[in-house]
């Protein structure tokens, strides 16, 4: 439905970031507000007060790593669930190599959407969707560089 991608630099090796970056609990963790009821490798749950002026009350959010290669890649299934509608977004983080640090290209498809959300139109949808994902790679950039 809607595809985005982007490229983003970690200054530590592969090995660490992408440990880090492939693991569903410690992504959740780096959420602020987040109230998290799960948090595990493979799995994490939350729930958050949505930014979107069309969503109110609150998010509760499934991450579920779907596949991994050790410093190359992983996958996640994200559900989003608020009342009245549902999102699924498939997220792949490829991994590599450069300058002693770690680049990261990755891409997120919006596959699925149901209820009040298949009345947002596509624009706004893609809108608050970069956002959301600048202000998640903001968060989890400020705990995977710090120390």
């Amino acid at each position: 439905m809607i595809h985005f991608d982007g490229d983003k630099f970690f200054p530590l090796p592969v090995h660490l970031a992408a440990a880090k970056l492939s693991d569903a609990g410690f992504l959740a963790g780096t959420l602020p507000d987040a109230e998290i009821s799960e948090a595990t490798p493979e799995r994490a749950a939350w729930k958050i007060k949505p930014k979107l002026a069309f969503l109110s009350g609150s998010l509760s959010v499934e991450l579920t790593r779907t596949a991994a290669e050790a410093d190359k890649s992983v996958a996640f299934q994200v559900i989003a669930k608020a009342i009245g509608a549902t999102s699924t977004v498939v997220v792949l983080l490829a991994f590599s190599d450069k300058d002693g640090g770690t680049a990261v290209h990755w891409t997120g498809d919006l596959t699925q959407v149901t209820g009040l959300l298949k009345m947002v139109p596509k624009g706004l949808l893609q809108g608050s969707a970069h956002k959301v994902i600048e202000e998640v790679w903001t968060a989890v950039e400020a705990k995977l560089t710090v120390g």
